[in-house]
């Protein structure tokens, strides 16, 4: 009914139809939801850890051994700063995923898949020192995604260089957000010192 207006546009929806780059998307795809699924499990580890590490803050603050209670709260604090690395790293990579199924349906690779990229590159180095096995995959699968925007030319466009880069901050910084209102929510708070008496005990 309306005519493509731009005509770059045009030519990248086209240059994805072949059934070689399509199923290249639904591979990096499939390797993507893996990593996802990983992450859930490393999560539901440090998770774990986390009650473990509360019950026996607790139950040092009830045998009124302070020092050791800090201890516990203190490699808490430490377990939960992953735990929220983590989650807005696993909700970043599900909008990612929905943003190749959308390439994958409607074929579109115009549709921001630098936005795409530059996010998993971001999640990829976050993940370096935590979960190096899923980094390792990212960065194959980031290869990947590269590869495909390069062969249908969206790298030469120059007006697509800025707009994914704040569409990708825009991704990162809602997922950041969500895990500290899934932390707030599923975490109980850690026990406060009492200055005054030199204990610390939970609310």
């Amino acid at each position: 009914m309306f005519e493509e207006r731009n005509p770059i546009t045009k030519r990248l929806k086209e240059a994805v139809k072949p059934t070689p780059l399509r199923r290249r998307v639904t591979l990096a795809l499939s390797a993507m939801k893996i990593q996802i699924r990983r992450l859930e499990n490393t999560l539901h580890q440090l998770e774990r850890r986390d009650r473990d590490l509360y019950q026996k803050c607790v139950g040092a603050l009830q045998n009124k051994n302070s020092p050791l209670a800090a201890m516990y709260a203190n490699e808490c604090a430490e377990v939960r700063k992953i735990v929220k690395l983590t989650l807005a790293s696993q909700l970043a990579l599900e909008r990612v995923a929905l943003r190749l199924e959308t390439i994958r349906e409607f074929g579109d690779i115009a549709y921001n898949m630098s936005a795409a990229t530059q996010v998993v590159t971001a999640i990829k180095n976050n993940l370096q020192n935590i979960v190096p096995e899923v980094s390792m995959k990212l960065e194959e699968i980031n290869d990947n995604l590269e590869s495909m925007i390069f062969e249908v030319g969206e790298a030469t466009e120059s007006s697509l260089n800025l707009t994914p880069t704040a569409e990708a901050d825009k991704i990162l910084k809602e997922a950041n957000i969500l895990a500290e209102q899934k932390l707030r929510e599923e975490f109980p708070e850690l026990p406060e010192y009492k200055v005054e008496e030199g204990t610390r005990e939970p609310r």
